[in-house]
């Protein structure tokens, strides 16, 4: 929904409220079900394997935003999979705001890592990310991330899942936004988006 009162730059953003029951898939293999409202890029722009892109985006949790222990994510990178079914089947690059905390994380083959999880307080105030990710399951890799110009993220390795079925040598990725939580809460939330910006990085690097 076009938002004209919560705007980072310009006369308008995007609120995103998902609401009970939104999107809901049941849980598997004992996970917690799910509910989301997401903004996902278009399929002609997915980013390919062995590339480096650049992704600008400002985020917006109103200052009574709900604080929970439980999953909810803002921001992921999806490895796009070419089978009926993948494991794993996870972003395997997420912003997440989890027990009042922003967290980013890289999902590999076998678990979760955090590599950065904040202190601050960030609902109530524009948040600027800018990453700079290469997608390639060797060591070149890399994923850069700043927070409102503070570096919060210098990640080198893997980025995408390591070939096999689903997930081939030179694969796609995609990204989303929005909300994506556990289907235990009985109210919609909102949150905003806004100055989102993508482009694929020279072999040189993006400025």
């Amino acid at each position: 929904m076009s938002e004209e009162q919560v705007v980072r730059a310009g006369k308008r953003a995007l609120a995103i409220t998902v609401h009970p029951g939104d999107r809901y898939e049941q849980g598997i293999e004992g996970s917690a079900s799910t509910e989301r409202a997401e903004l996902m890029e278009a399929w002609w722009l997915f980013s390919h394997t062995g590339r480096t892109y650049a992704y600008s985006f400002s985020l917006y949790l109103p200052a009574d935003f709900p604080v929970t222990s439980q999953r909810l994510v803002l921001a992921q990178w999806r490895q796009l999979c070419e089978a009926l079914r993948c494991r794993p089947d996870r972003p395997i690059v997420a912003v997440r705001y989890e027990d009042g905390r922003l967290q980013v994380s890289r999902q590999n083959q076998d678990e979760k890592v955090i590599l950065y999880q904040g202190e601050e307080e960030v609902r109530g105030r524009w948040l600027d990310f800018r990453f700079v990710i290469r997608f390639d399951a060797g060591a070149a890799g890399r994923i850069e991330g700043k927070l409102n110009g503070i570096e919060i993220v210098n990640y080198r390795g893997a980025t995408v899942y390591q070939p096999g079925p689903g997930y081939p040598q030179s694969g796609l990725v995609y990204f989303k936004t929005g909300l994506y939580r556990d289907a235990l809460h009985e109210k919609p939330w909102t949150m905003y988006v806004d100055e989102y910006r993508k482009e694929h990085c020279p072999e040189s690097g993006c400025t």
